[in-house]
């Protein structure tokens, strides 16, 4: 099995064609690129790809709310 990054994958393969192969839209490749999101597409010795994101586990943005609504609570 191969790893590449989504970028990498697209410089050499286009948005439509990867995201033909993904079964996703053009649009969600260009805005993860864009985001600057961490996606790893992986090529099999079959010749599948599929996508993998790579994320902080737990996930920053649902700390940020948990603590949001700690503060409001405490305000009360």
């Amino acid at each position: 099995m191969q790893k590449i990054p989504l970028s990498d994958y697209v410089l050499a393969n286009g948005q439509s064609k990867t995201a033909a192969e993904l079964g996703m839209y053009q649009s969600a490749i260009s805005k993860a690129i864009k985001q600057g999101r961490k996606v790893n597409v992986l090529i099999h010795e079959d010749g599948e790809i599929e996508a993998e994101e790579i994320r902080p586990f737990p996930s920053s943005s649902k700390r940020s709310d948990t603590k949001k609504d700690t503060d409001v609570s405490q305000q009360r």
